[in-house]
């Protein structure tokens, strides 16, 4: 693996390139983003092995990402209608690896879908959890609610409800930080792999947060309390590529 010191990929806010032949395809729909800075060193070791927390500022985050999952599908394949539509909330961290390449972890994966949450688990070693979940909009204020069924903790739920305001013509570096990412930092069958994505640039918006009672960011390993978040995002959408898995280190 290349040293740590290898230069870092700049953030930038369209993909570094395409993905002619994809893994997978989906949409990402009525994507609510929430972010809470925290210290680096509380998220050093959430981290698989191989990668470190990416930071702004000397700053990391954590996010909750609650959207709708649309027409996942394999390779070229169309999307599945019923299976590969559903409500999901992730938590997630910022990575950077030793090749520089700028990512997210995936603490929980939250989904409606029992079949996709096992094939997430059993075909990429994802932290998909079975739950109870709902998107429900209307006109300006969308509300996400969810409460954990399987694998646990029991117990884990949230509810959240943004209200979107004006359309962010140009987003600051942090938004960019935040949202234009890449590719995602996992470890399976126990070797750490990095799977790009590509995607249009995010149609943002910005977010009041008028109710968020959750407790998946603690559930997920982070420590508390988190206070007011930094940050707090609406999209409606992007289609979504994913390319194959590349990089693999052996995790000691």
């Amino acid at each position: 693996m290349p040293p740590v010191s290898a230069p870092v990929e700049p953030v930038t806010p369209d993909p570094p390139g395409s993905i002619d032949r994809p893994l997978l395809t989906q949409s990402w729909l009525d994507v609510a983003m929430v972010h809470w800075a925290v210290d680096p060193g509380d998220v050093a070791e959430l981290l698989p092995a191989g990668v470190r927390p990416d930071t702004f500022d000397g700053v990391a985050y954590v996010g909750l990402f609650a959207f709708r999952m649309h027409r996942v599908g394999w390779l070229r394949l169309p999307g599945v209608p019923y299976l590969g539509d559903f409500p999901e909330t992730n938590v997630r961290l910022y990575s950077v690896d030793g090749h520089g390449r700028r990512g997210v972890v995936f603490r929980s994966m939250d989904a409606s879908r029992l079949v996709p949450v096992l094939m997430g688990r059993a075909g990429f070693g994802l932290p998909y959890l079975w739950s109870r979940m709902s998107v429900r909009r209307s006109r300006d204020i969308v509300a996400y609610t969810g409460s954990r069924r399987w694998p646990g903790p029991r117990g884990a739920r949230y509810r959240m409800v943004v209200r979107t305001l004006e359309r962010i013509e140009e987003p600051t570096a942090l938004e960019h930080f935040l949202t234009a990412r890449w590719g995602l930092h996992n470890v399976f069958l126990g070797r750490s792999m990095y799977l790009r994505n590509t995607h249009p640039r995010w149609p943002l918006h910005r977010a009041e947060l008028l109710e968020c009672e959750q407790n998946l960011v603690a559930a997920a390993g982070l420590p508390g309390p988190l206070g007011d978040p930094v940050s707090v995002l609406h999209s409606a959408g992007v289609p979504v590529r994913f390319g194959v898995p590349s990089g693999p280190v052996r995790v000691s």
